[in-house]
């Protein structure tokens, strides 16, 4: 069918009018809602209390959700939302990395409010169409299109016919084509979707497009933390649409422009002339970090049992150069020079329900060359770029899909499962057809897929009440916490990261805190007092990215020619200074360092103790899975036998000459859990929290966070 013929079929159910905002010093200090129970939409003022406390992003998410939602409202409860908010300093076109949105949701996996940042064009056209953030709640009958009209400054909500895409790489270009007025202005469009997997699991992610108008095709940028994407289908959106008239460089409305283009002028300087010589994002992006991390024992292999393996020459970081296009501008926000979006052109499907068509695959990431390659044991470049592309069309996360794998091809090679409870697919370890097989599976809605597709915390529970495997093990070796997937790091021998994965507030992500090399590798923060301010510091810094609507590449992945040099060089000051300096320029608001980490910390205070609302947020919720620390196997001790039996000597006094590998993996185990436990005690006072992980009221009314509303919740657990 013609897209004109197809427009025709989408039955409009609500259109509403409103008076366009221009943005001022980064706001319109108005949200939009939607109601698609009963299509109700309307605009809500921002009350200065949230502008002053929350500011913007995932601050503003995090406080609608609150307001909207009660503490037992379940993921797909009809009051649950979907809140997407950019934040003051998101759409600036002057400045690397601007372009980012925060999606806040209750999570179908951790039922607790999951944030999760992504590209691409929505989250600043949604602003310059006048609303710093859009609050989706209840659930359409049938699947709806919403569609956000910037230019003559209306809103609708658009029935879908049951016939159309589903699949984000076709549904893109589909509604681009459809709303967009000529080629030129497909550029001004942005939209997001899942895809059809997001409706069998609880993993689906978000897709938002950027039109990249060198290749003239609509790209995809991925919301993929905490199953959103499921929610998106629950609530039977199939895609929401905005348009605005263009993008201009003064749309924010800043108070000092000529210090925002210096700055950009001297991050651009430091692309050009250092990028090729530090981390090559404009030619390889993350992925660059593949060898980097097989080479010091981080590379997630065998479900996290090993940090290297000899295949990984195969997925070198310089393989995935030469499959990524090279020249061309690979930025998901204008103005972006990190220009890390990369991208593999023309690339022939194999198998599914779309091989032998030629696609753009967008990535892989680093995070997606290990979760869908290396931790299932796979080293195949082919492998991993078509599991990625099917991975963001049918709407799946590719770290929780890859960890998941993982885990399931371990308990494969532990008699767990097998050939007849996983219904003829051979999960074991290497295993390239019956993984992508069980992806397929997924997307049908059929068979084993759909059991993965529950996540790890749900499987452990499923293979435990069939009598399949011992719990205790599979709680070992299942890489979650807070029943979120872990990302792509080991991180056995960098006591730091464990905390930066378990303390975290929505579960393991390495957004909030990547410490592995000031820990491990550099020996920076060698005491517990050194490392839980390094926990502080580092998850307040980034959580101040998901305020402003920013991306934190630009802040560490190229760095000034001096930085070494500089009394904190973990911290790039340089680069903090931009974000300060810009951050004034914008709002023309007094701001200096230490009110950029006050301002992170009243909304992650505020995180917590919304989980401790929901029934988590305690101590007993950031315990991690032994994995995480150390060597759960006979198997992985021996692999590093020398080091471990070294530690054991040198750390905790035991000599392990004569000792079976048993007796020297109960001795390392409960020397490493008592680490762990120190660093939580450590982390804990550091944050100003109790023993249980609770924030403690004197410290909220040091913040400012002191909300009678979240003081109730804490009263009773000082």
């Amino acid at each position: 069918m013609e897209v004109a013929a197809l427009k025709k079929t989408h039955k409009l159910l609500k259109e509403w009018a409103y008076e366009w905002t221009p943005l001022d010093k980064g706001y319109t200090d108005k949200t939009l809602y939607i109601n698609l129970t009963d299509n109700e939409i309307k605009e809500k003022p921002v009350p200065a209390l949230m502008k002053e406390k929350f500011i913007g992003g995932k601050g503003y998410g995090l406080r609608l959700l609150w307001d909207a939602t009660k503490p037992d409202t379940k993921w797909d409860d009809p009051e649950n939302e979907i809140n997407i908010s950019s934040g003051p300093i998101g759409g600036i076109t002057q400045y690397s990395g601007t372009g980012k949105s925060i999606c806040v949701s209750i999570s179908p996996q951790t039922d607790i409010p999951v944030d999760s940042n992504v590209g691409g064009f929505f989250g600043p056209f949604l602003k310059f169409s006048g609303f710093d953030a859009i609050e989706i709640q209840g659930k359409a009958e049938n699947d709806v299109v919403i569609f956000i009209d910037g230019v003559n400054h209306r809103i609708e909500i658009n029935e879908a016919p049951y016939f159309e895409a589903h699949d984000s790489h076709i549904l893109g270009e589909l509604l681009t084509e459809m709303y967009a007025d000529d080629e030129k202005d497909k550029k001004n469009i942005g939209i997001i979707s899942s895809g059809i997997a997001a409706d069998y699991s609880l993993i689906g992610m978000l897709n938002f497009t950027f039109y990249d108008n060198k290749r003239k095709l609509v790209r995809l940028k991925q919301a993929g933390r905490g199953g959103i994407g499921t929610v998106f289908r629950n609530k039977k959106i199939k895609a929401i649409v905005c348009k605005i008239p263009g993008v201009k460089g003064h749309l924010n409305n800043v108070v000092n422009m000529d210090a925002i283009m210096e700055r950009g002028r001297r991050f651009n300087k430091e692309m050009r002339e250092l990028d090729d010589s530090q981390c090559q994002m404009r030619a390889i992006g993350t992925a660059h970090l593949t060898h980097i991390m097989n080479d010091y024992d981080l590379l997630p292999v065998h479900n996290f049992k090993f940090g290297s393996h000899e295949d990984a020459i195969k997925i070198h970081a310089n393989e995935w150069k030469a499959r990524f296009t090279q020249g061309i501008p690979d930025g998901c926000w204008i103005g972006c020079n990190m220009a890390c979006a990369k991208g593999v052109d023309n690339y022939e499907l194999r198998t599914g329900p779309y091989a032998g068509s030629k696609v753009i695959v967008d990535g892989p990431e680093y995070e997606s060359t290990s979760s869908l390659g290396s931790i299932m044991g796979i080293f195949n470049p082919d492998f991993t770029i078509e599991t990625n592309f099917y991975c963001d069309t049918y709407g799946i996360c590719t770290i929780s899909w890859g960890t998941l794998v993982g885990f399931i091809m371990e308990c494969y090679e532990n008699g767990i499962l097998n050939e007849e409870r996983t219904g003829g697919l051979k999960l074991n370890f290497g295993n390239a057809d019956a993984a992508m097989d069980l992806l397929h599976q997924l997307a049908r809605g059929e068979g084993f897929g759909l059991i993965a597709g529950q996540g790890i915390r749900k499987m452990k529970h499923i293979f435990a009440e069939k009598g399949w495997g011992d719990a205790g093990f599979m709680q070992d070796i299942g890489m979650e916490n807070k029943g979120l997937e872990y990302s792509q790091y080991v991180s056995k021998e960098s006591l730091a990261q464990q905390g930066g994965y378990a303390m975290t507030n929505k579960g393991p992500q390495h957004d909030e805190a990547w410490l592995i090399f000031m820990d491990m590798v550099n020996n920076q923060i060698p005491t517990f007092e050194k490392k839980a301010e390094a926990l502080h510091y580092f998850p307040m810094f980034r959580t101040w990215f998901g305020l402003m609507g920013l991306c934190k590449l630009p802040w560490n992945d190229v760095e000034p020619e001096n930085n070494a040099l500089t009394d904190e060089p973990a911290k790039v000051p340089e680069h903090v200074d931009n974000y300060v300096t810009i951050y004034k320029a914008v709002t023309g608001k007094e701001f200096d360092k230490k009110e950029l980490i006050r301002m992170s910390e009243r909304v992650y205070n505020f995180q917590r103790i919304f989980n401790i609302r929901r029934g988590y947020g305690l101590r007993k919720h950031d315990a991690q899975p032994y994995r995480a620390a150390g060597p759960v196997t006979a198997e992985e001790y021996e692999s590093r036998a020398e080091r471990y039996d070294k530690q054991l000597k040198e750390l905790v006094g035991y000599d392990p000459e004569g000792k079976t590998t048993q007796e020297k993996m109960v001795v390392m185990r409960a020397y490493r859990e008592d680490r762990y436990e120190q660093l939580l005690d450590a982390v804990y006072e550091r944050r100003g929290w109790t023993k249980n992980g609770v924030p403690k009221i004197e410290h909220l009314k040091d913040l400012g966070m002191d909300l009678p509303e979240v003081i109730a919740v804490v009263k009773d657990l000082q």
